[in-house]
């Protein structure tokens, strides 16, 4: 008698099944609505096709809709494969390479037939409806398990030379499976996939661009087209993405620093800012800003050069982790010398300077030191991605002892400042050891822990990024939720005792011996021009009064009211207000729009009345009504809001 396989269920509950029974069979006996519902099952903690037979006695959950973070990745990697066929289907001779999902969608690498040229974005309209065509069919997606050879020997057969070379590299002994589309298209997949295509809603995708690619990411290798898609489960989704899309736009930092007068890029020097004066007035304020946070948390404030020798990269391991990142030069000395990338070897350097004794530690060094580091041309993006940028960056020295302690303060502080920034909604993510790394695996477990403690001693949610740390330690990373819903990467914190140890530091102890201090790196904007790029998109360039390069603009309504904008003026920059003024002969309604459009907080109109009365008509950024105020009065809420909310209790 065949023995029943013993299927546990989330409930609690056990079905024992013959064997070659599937997730779909569990559904089907658990009820019709499920076996409509599900979309494919978690077997042993891994998602599977709900046709693949179980191979033993399992723990068993059903995916559906409302698991809508699986759910969405097998509906976007379902996309991506509709796309390769319905591309195929439209331009025969089309050679496929991969096609994986992404945050919010799909995208395919396709090479077009050699009877034309590369796709465009006047090839997605067919495509699109090509692609609902095959959604409508509802074709069923079978898993295949095939030989090499036979998985070889079809895309050499039909021209899919990329194709071929990738299955003739796949590990010895690997199970190579393929997915059939109906009957009469497969691809080379993984999986797992949808029952079938009908179980994809065929409004709720849309193409969105073509851009350029490389066979395997090598610019040596053959040119290929990448077609770029976003899909979800269904078209209320897709709409609000596309509103968020939108809206996106409208905030784009670069289109802003532009209107705004803030920052530009030129082509001989890609990937760095030329700032204007408003701009370069933001970035100082938040270097102020940072400065006197640091001051008040016990850090004091070094610099480290630009230029160091080879000899010293070597040492902290980044010309042999980081090495392709790095810019480097060689004198006539034969020499050879980096543009850092990093601060940290200059931080220890500077530590590594004179004996130092417990009585020193902490040591909290903080820098605004200016990095580079090597970005391919297609990954520079504005102020986000860029080769060459200032970090807030600070190396604390400690004792054991006193590590979690400064971890603690650390996170405390980084919050802090998110929140007085306007970031309420902040994720942390612990980032472990990566497969290349310094030290032991000893070492990365007490600093693992050390991080772990500091969390949980405080109360903090986190996830964990497996495999995501420096190559010098773990760290924690901590993410911020913009306005519309963006997730932006940006302070970090990471523990180390493997650099200390490569350059041999140490302190003095009670004891009177030398001991081996823990290094902790800590940024807190993370860069200062990403940052910048991030706060102009949260408030789609309309910033804090306290933040705005120009706090307020005096603007006349006749010329005989001119000195007293210049009275005006000179009162506000008395009290510390940033301010301009507009005497133009223009109308005022022209003032007040362009202006407005610059984003200046407030705008003070004055004309005869008011210079007769000592009162200014305060117009406020987004404000329907403007206010009529005595001067003082006037000046008293401009210095109220123009003040950072680091000293507004001070």
């Amino acid at each position: 008698m065949t023995e029943l396989l013993k299927i546990s269920l989330p409930d609690g509950s056990v079905r024992e099944v013959p064997p070659g029974s599937t997730p779909a069979d569990i559904a089907a006996a658990i009820g019709p609505g499920l076996a409509k519902a599900a979309l494919a099952a978690r077997v042993n903690g891994e998602v599977r096709d709900l046709t693949r037979p179980f191979e033993g006695d399992a723990e068993l959950a059903l995916i559906t809709a409302r698991d809508e973070a699986d759910a969405l990745e097998l509906a976007r990697h379902d996309y991506a494969h509709v796309l390769a066929e319905a591309v195929q289907a439209l331009f025969p001779g089309t050679q496929i390479t991969f096609g994986p999902a992404t945050d919010d969608g799909f995208y395919y690498d396709v090479k077009a037939p050699d009877t034309r040229g590369p796709f465009g974005m006047e090839d997605l309209p067919a495509i699109e409806e090509k692609m609902r065509e095959i959604i409508r069919a509802d074709k069923p997606l079978r898993r295949e398990v095939w030989s090499r050879e036979a998985l070889i020997a079809k895309w050499e057969g039909e021209g899919e030379s990329f194709k071929a070379e990738w299955a003739k590299e796949l590990p010895e002994g690997e199970e190579l499976t393929v997915y059939w589309s109906g009957d009469d298209w497969l691809d080379m997949c993984r999986g797992p996939h949808l029952p079938s295509t009908g179980k994809l809603d065929p409004d709720a995708f849309k193409l969105m661009r073509v851009a350029g690619a490389y066979w395997r990411g090598d610019q040596n290798n053959a040119q290929l087209t990448r077609i770029y898609g976003t899909g979800w489960l269904n078209k209320k989704q897709l709409n609000a993405h596309l509103m968020r899309l939108e809206e996106a736009a409208k905030r784009d930092h670069r289109k802003l620093g532009r209107e705004l007068d803030l920052f530009h890029f030129e082509d001989f020097a890609p990937g760095a800012v030329f700032w204007h004066p408003h701009g370069w007035s933001l970035f100082q304020n938040l270097i102020a800003y940072m400065r006197r946070r640091q001051e008040q948390a016990g850090y004091v404030e070094v610099n480290t050069p630009d230029v160091m020798d080879r000899s010293l990269w070597e040492t902290s391991g980044h010309w042999f982790n980081y090495g392709e990142h790095m810019f480097t030069t060689q004198t006539e000395d034969e020499r050879v010398f980096a543009l850092k990338p990093m601060n940290c070897p200059g931080g220890v350097s500077l530590f590594a300077h004179g004996l130092k004794s417990y009585r020193d530690l902490p040591l909290r060094m903080a820098e605004f030191g200016k990095v580079h580091r090597y970005e391919p041309s297609g990954a520079l993006h504005g102020l986000m991605r860029v080769r060459h940028f200032t970090q807030d960056d600070a190396h604390i020295f400690c004792t054991a002892d006193q590590l979690n302690d400064e971890n603690r303060a650390v996170v405390a502080l980084v919050l802090d400042i998110y929140r007085e920034f306007g970031f309420e909604d902040v994720r942390i993510k612990l980032s472990t050891r990566p497969e290349n790394r310094m030290g032991s695996d000893e070492t990365w477990d007490r600093l693992e822990g050390s991080l772990i403690d500091t969390l949980d001693a405080m109360g903090h949610e986190y996830t964990i990024n497996e495999g995501e740390g420096a190559f010098y330690g773990p760290k924690l990373e901590f993410v911020l939720r913009d306005a519309i819903g963006r997730d932006w990467q940006c302070g970090t914190l990471q523990v180390d005792m493997n650099l200390p140890q490569a350059f041999d530091i140490g302190y003095i102890g009670e004891d009177g011996e030398r001991h081996r201090p823990v290094m902790l790196h800590r940024a807190l904007f993370g860069s200062l021009e990403r940052f910048i790029g991030i706060l102009i998109e949260h408030y789609a360039g309309k910033l804090p009064t306290w933040l705005a390069p120009v706090q307020a603009v005096v603007a006349t309504i006749v010329s005989d009211a001119n000195d007293y904008a210049h009275e005006v003026e000179a009162r506000l920059k008395a009290a510390g207000i940033r301010v301009e003024t507009d005497t133009r002969n223009e109308k005022i309604n022209y003032k007040v729009r362009e202006h407005s459009l610059a984003k200046v907080p407030h705008l003070l109109v004055v004309g005869k009345r008011e210079a007769e009365e000592g009162t200014v008509a305060v117009r406020t950024l987004g404000a329907e009504h403007q206010k009529v105020m005595g001067l003082d009065e006037a000046i008293a809420m401009l210095r109220a809001e123009a003040t950072p909310p680091d000293l507004v209790a001070i």
